[in-house]
């Protein structure tokens, strides 16, 4: 009996044991595990920072593309509007804008990181020198631009005042010309008239035997010519007088086959030298 209860002790005794060491802590499984963590936490940093040089590098990329963009229009200017100039340079300022907020944050990054890189951190200071470069080169390319515009304007308001000029100028010598065609045509204007005897009274062309002594005539009348047009006048008569002071050898008096008289002016100049009105009294 005693040799059994010793022996239920034992069992129990090594039962006990054995449930102790199941539920011991395993050091090498906690030591795994945290090896673990870390190499995620490592991976998950590296893989942020690699993702934000990848955006950077596409960043410069991109501003690259455009500057070639640039340089081509810069040669050959018609290529490209100042409108698309202003355009391409917009936006690369605003991918230099969105690169050093991405340095910055990759700056940051490498700061709280486990990750302590040498070479990565050269690479920043690489993409530094280059945001600064590029930054650089747009200001000088704005620089240039403004002051392509300023020419612009300046070639425009003298092409606006020449224009202006030239506008005054063809009025002025339009107004010459219609001044000069006015007055030439003046120096070129004469009267003429022919009726009978009582015709010319009654317009008080002709009072008693003078012609036109008076501003009462009827200057309706007349007819209008110019000199250096109408060189004959027809009389409808078979016989003709000229009231009016014409020098003789300035023109003719021709009949023709029904006898009636036309007159020809052989000399306008002459003709009209003495007076402007012609009156010719026919029967």
């Amino acid at each position: 009996m005693k040799k059994l209860t010793l022996v239920a002790l034992c069992l129990l005794m090594l039962g006990s044991c054995q449930e102790q060491k199941t539920t011991k802590p395993d050091p090498l499984q906690e030591l795994r595990d945290s090896f673990n963590e870390v190499v995620s936490q490592k991976d998950a940093e590296l893989s942020d920072i690699m993702n934000t040089l990848s955006d950077i590098q596409d960043g410069f990329r991109l501003i690259d593309e455009t500057q070639g963009k640039l340089a081509v229009a810069n040669a050959n200017p018609e290529s490209m509007s100042p409108q698309d100039v202003r355009q391409h340079i917009e936006s690369i300022n605003n991918t230099l804008r969105l690169n050093k907020e991405r340095i910055a944050h990759l700056e940051q990054q490498l700061k709280s990181s486990s990750i302590a890189s040498a070479k990565l951190r050269g690479t920043i200071e690489e993409m530094n020198r280059q945001l600064t470069e590029k930054t650089q080169q747009i200001a000088q390319l704005e620089e240039q631009l403004r002051t392509k515009d300023i020419k612009i304007a300046e070639q425009t308001e003298q092409i606006t005042t020449l224009s202006q000029d030239k506008e005054e100028l063809t009025k002025e010598n339009e107004q010459k010309a219609q001044t000069v065609a006015k007055q030439d045509k003046e120096l070129n204007t004469a009267w003429y008239v022919f009726g009978t005897k009582r015709e010319l009274k009654e317009q008080h062309i002709l009072e008693n035997g003078d012609v036109m002594k008076t501003n009462n005539f009827n200057k309706d009348y007349f007819t209008k010519i110019d000199i250096r047009v109408v060189t004959s006048v027809k009389l409808y008569s078979k016989s003709a007088q000229l009231l009016t002071s014409h020098p003789a050898g300035s023109y003719t008096l021709d009949r023709d086959a029904q006898k009636q008289y036309t007159l020809h002016i052989t000399d306008p100049q002459k003709f009209w030298s003495v007076s402007r009105y012609l009156v010719i009294q026919v029967k």
